[in-house]
C-alpha cells in the first residue's frame, strides 16, 4: 500500500484480513491524508483542530460493519444556520414541522413545499444509490438502469450530467437565497468550476449521500476532530495484521518483465511485493510508473487534471470565545452548524456566480459565498484549557492562481477580507481571533500532499466509469483513492472496492 490516508486504511484492512502480508508506506509523518486532528496554531498550541475534512458525511454505514468501527459521531441539530443582514435567520434541523413553520414564515408556503419535495427527492435518489457505492462502477445510464426505481431514472442521469442550479431550478424556489444556500453548501465542495457547470449536480447528490445513523441526512461531528476517523482504521488495519510504516516515501514502483518486484523508497529500499495498492492521490501514478504507465491510463490522468485544479481556501481560526450572531444573539444551537454567509443583496445568485467567474478568471472575489463551522460547541475536545474554540472558515470558489500576483503576495489581505465577512454577520469576531491557520490552494497541496490541491483529487464533475480506474493496466498495480469511484470526500468505499478488485484478481475473494 503506498498512501495511509482512510481510504489506504480501508483497504489495508480487508486485504490483511484475508491473509496477504500489507505494508503501509506513507510519506508524511503523520497519517490520514487530509483526514486528521491537528494542533496547528502556535499561540494556542494545545488547541486541537480537524485542518482538512471536518464532517463526516457519505460514508456507507455498511462499510463501517465490515470494518468493525463504531465512530464516535455526534449529531447536529440544527445543522443549517442562515443569518441574514436585516435581522432574519434560518435555523434548520431534525424536526420537519418547526422547518416548514420557518420556510413559511420567511419566505412563503411555496417555498416550503419545494423544499419538502427536494428533500424526499434527494432521499430516494439516496436510497437506492446506496449499494452502488460498494460495487464496481458502471456508465450513468447502466447505473440508472441497474439500482433506480424506474420513476427516478431520467432524473438521476439529468441530476449526474447536469448542473446544480439546473437541478434545484426544478422545484420552483422563490426564494433565491435558499437555492444558493444548496448551491454551494451541495453543490460546491471541492468542485472545479461553479453550481452552474456540468456535472456539478453528480456533486450536490454526493454530498447528500448521508445515510449514517442518527445523521437524518446531515453530516456530522466526529469527536476527536476527523484524525479520529483514520486513528481508528489504522488500529483496525494493525489489529488485521497490516504494518504501517510513516516517514516512507516511495519513488517508484519496480516492474520487471511485466511482474511486479515491489516498491522503491527515497532512501533506496525496495519493499518487496507481488500487488501495489496506490491510495494517494492518482497524479503520483506517473512518477510511480514512469514509461510503464500505460497511455489509456496517462489520458484520463491528463483529462481528470486539467478539469480538478483546486478552488478551495480553508481558514483555520482559534477563537477566544463564541462569536454573537447580529441576526440570532441568543444560543439556540447556531454554533453546531454548516454557517452560511451568503453575498447580501437581493441578488444573491447573480452575485454568487460573479464570484465564481472572478475564480475562474484567477480574481480574488470581494464577496465569496463562505460556510463557517464551530464545532467546538459540539466536541469539548476542540476546546483547550484556556477556553479556546476551534472554528473554521471554509471557502469555495478561489481562484487556483492569482492573476497578475500569487497567493504568498496575496494571502493575509485575503485573509483580513474574509474576516470583513465574518463581522458583518457577527460583529466583535475579530476581538475573539487568537490564532490562523489560512490553507489557500497551493497550502492545500503541500500540507497534505495533493497534487494540485484538489480537496477532493478529481473534480466531482468527473463520475462513476470517467474517474480513476481501481486496476491500472499494469499487472499487479492498482489505485483506489478520492479519485476514483465513487468520489472524493471521506468515504472509504474506493479503498473497499480497490481491494475487493485485489483479491478477485488474486482468486481469494
Amino acid at each position: 500500500m503506498i498512501g495511509a490516508g482512510h481510504n489506504g486504511l480501508v483497504a489495508a484492512t480487508l486485504l490483511a484480513r484475508a491473509g496477504l502480508a500489507v505494508q503501509v508506506l506513507e510519506r508524511d509523518t503523520v497519517l490520514g491524508g487530509a483526514c486528521r486532528t491537528e494542533h496547528p496554531f502556535s499561540k494556542a498550541p494545545a488547541l486541537a483542530a480537524s485542518t482538512g475534512a471536518y464532517l463526516l458525511g457519505p460514508m456507507p454505514p455498511e462499510l463501517l460493519r465490515i470494518l468493525d468501527l463504531d465512530l464516535p459521531v455526534v449529531a447536529r441539530d440544527p445543522h443549517y444556520f442562515l443569518p441574514m443582514l436585516d435581522g432574519r435567520h434560518l435555523l434548520l434541523g431534525a424536526d420537519p414541522a418547526a422547518n416548514r413553520h420557518q420556510l413559511v414564515e420567511l419566505f412563503g408556503a411555496a417555498d416550503a413545499r419545494a423544499d419538502e419535495a427536494l428533500a424526499a427527492e434527494l432521499a430516494a435518489l439516496r436510497e437506492d444509490l446506496a449499494p452502488a457505492w460498494l460495487a464496481d462502477p458502471m456508465p450513468v445510464e447502466e447505473t440508472a438502469e441497474r439500482y433506480l426505481r424506474p420513476a427516478l431514472r431520467g432524473t438521476f442521469v439529468e441530476l449526474i450530467r447536469g448542473s446544480a442550479m439546473e437541478y434545484l431550478d426544478r422545484f420552483g424556489f422563490g426564494s433565491p437565497l435558499l437555492q444558493a444556500m444548496y448551491a454551494v453548501t451541495d453543490g460546491m465542495p471541492g468542485l472545479t468550476g461553479s453550481p452552474w457547470t456540468p456535472g456539478s449536480g453528480h456533486n450536490l447528490l454526493v454530498h447528500n449521500m448521508c445515510r449514517l445513523p442518527g445523521s437524518g441526512g446531515a453530516w456530522m461531528v466526529v469527536r476527536g476532530g476527523m484524525g479520529t476517523v483514520t486513528s481508528m482504521m489504522a488500529g483496525a488495519a494493525t489489529r488485521a495484521g497490516a504494518h504501517i510504516r510513516t516517514a516512507v516515501e516511495a519513488t517508484a514502483i519496480d516492474v520487471q518483465g511485466g511482474t511486479v518486484r515491489g516498491v522503491v523508497t527515497a532512501a533506496g529500499e525496495l519493499v518487496p511485493a507481488e500487488v501495489v495498492l496506490v491510495a494517494t492521490d492518482p497524479y503520483r501514478l506517473r512518477g510511480l510508473l514512469g514509461a510503464r504507465l500505460p497511455a489509456d491510463l496517462a489520458a484520463t490522468l491528463d483529462r481528470c487534471e486539467r478539469e480538478s485544479a483546486g478552488q478551495t481556501m480553508k481558514v483555520n481560526l482559534a477563537l477566544a470565545g463564541l462569536p454573537r450572531f447580529a441576526a440570532l444573539p441568543a444560543d439556540r444551537g447556531q454554533h453546531g452548524t454548516t454557517v452560511h454567509l451568503l453575498p447580501p443583496g437581493p441578488d444573491v445568485l447573480g452575485a454568487v456566480r460573479s464570484a465564481f467567474d472572478d475564480a475562474a478568471a484567477g480574481r480574488l472575489p470581494h464577496t465569496p459565498p463562505v460556510e463557517w463551522y464551530l464545532h467546538s460547541t459540539l466536541d469539548s475536545s476542540l476546546r483547550d484549557a484556556a477556553g479556546n474554540h476551534s472554528s473554521a472558515l471554509f471557502v469555495q470558489g478561489v481562484p487556483h492562481e492569482v492573476a497578475g500576483s500569487s497567493w504568498a503576495a496575496e494571502k493575509a489581505g485575503y485573509v483580513d477580507r474574509l474576516l470583513d465577512i465574518v463581522e458583518t454577520f457577527a460583529p466583535g469576531t475579530r476581538e475573539l481571533l487568537v490564532d490562523v491557520q489560512p490553507l489557500a490552494p497551493p497550502d492545500v497541496a503541500d500540507h497534505f500532499g495533493i497534487t494540485g490541491g484538489n480537496i477532493f483529487h478529481v473534480n466531482n464533475t468527473i463520475a462513476f466509469t470517467d474517474r480513476v480506474p481501481y486496476a491500472t493496466g499494469v499487472t499487479g498495480v492498482y489505485t483506489g483513492a478520492a479519485g476514483s469511484f465513487p468520489a472524493g470526500s471521506v468515504i472509504g468505499a474506493a479503498g473497499h472496492n480497490a481491494a475487493r478488485r485485489v483479491l478477485a484478481d488474486l482468486g481469494t475473494s
